[in-house]
């Protein structure tokens, strides 16, 4: 197994996806409250990306940031981009696309820096695969990034085994790791090679949806979540996040949620060590058929 090179040192990733939506957050010295709390807590990573809220998400953190300078130093981010979405065309066929050209990813990445009002990011991410992609051309740009000083480390996401790999093989730096859904309800990556192929390739795992989309107290999951939750004095959030940690090589979530309560319990269970026990009772609650 080749040795894992991520970068993200944390059990927990803050996601700001919904950031603009949260109106009690959105004055700079809120927001930069809420963020010094995370940080006290040892959550230094924050997970950004240039459509969230149509950029309105990275400017709503880069203006707490400048409210309060000395965070900056703090905390570690996380950007994304090459979705483009029909309303961003001023003219032409308005239609969803990807785009991993250098003029898109420079002009992507440089958008961000100005938003979020820092220098670095510290994780850059291509957000999805791209079936026009130029792999050397890609390669480049990344690199140039990387060499510019605008991007610390690169990786990817939602890539499957041989797309990261053809990105892979053009690039002089290596991809460190790849952001997918992975949860309880979306366990599909833990049964057909991906969660091999990112340990054998030394790729971290950051997983998006760790609480699938509110779908996690439903139905006998919700029931047998909420039984070992009583006896491991944990809530259902943190379970689910101990879940994502006991697989191989420790997935990373990335938490979409807000709420303080919310970040405490996830931050709980994923620093909790789960049986096997009680793993694969969950898988099958999750899945509704037992371990064949």
């Amino acid at each position: 197994m080749v040795q894992q090179n991520g970068v993200v040192d944390t059990p927990l990733v803050l996601g700001m996806m919904r950031l603009a939506e949260q109106k009690q957050l959105r004055e700079p010295a809120v927001l930069a409250d809420w963020i010094e709390k995370r940080l006290e807590q040892g959550l230094h990573w924050f997970d950004h990306a240039d459509i969230y809220g149509d950029g309105r998400c990275e400017s709503l953190f880069g203006a707490a940031l400048a409210a309060r300078p000395e965070l900056r130093s703090q905390v570690r981010l996380i950007g994304k981009a090459d979705i483009v979405k029909p309303q961003a065309e001023p003219a032409g066929r308005r239609v969803s696309r990807y785009d991993t050209s250098e003029a898109h990813l420079t002009a992507a990445v440089d958008g961000s820096l100005e938003r979020l009002g820092v220098e670095r990011l510290d994780l850059f991410l291509v957000h999805r695969p791209d079936p026009l992609m130029d792999p050397e051309a890609t390669a480049r740009t990344l690199e140039r990034l990387i060499h510019s000083g605008k991007v610390a480390q690169i990786g990817v996401s939602n890539f499957l085994p041989e797309q990261w790999r053809l990105l892979q093989q053009a690039l002089g730096a290596r991809l460190c790791c790849n952001q997918f859904e992975l949860s309880l309800r979306a366990s599909q990556p833990l049964f057909n090679g991906t969660s091999e192929a990112m340990q054998r390739d030394g790729l971290q795992v950051l997983a998006w949806s760790p609480l699938a989309g509110g779908r996690l107290e439903e139905e006998q999951l919700g029931i047998l979540l909420n039984e070992i939750a009583a006896d491991v004095g944990c809530g259902a959030v943190g379970l689910a996040m101990s879940w994502l940690r006991r697989i191989p090589g420790q997935p990373v979530p990335v938490l979409g949620s807000l709420n303080e309560d919310r970040v405490a319990d996830a931050l709980a269970g994923a620093r909790l060590e789960m049986s096997r026990e009680d793993w694969f009772a969950l898988l099958e609650a999750a899945r509704g058929h037992r371990v064949p």
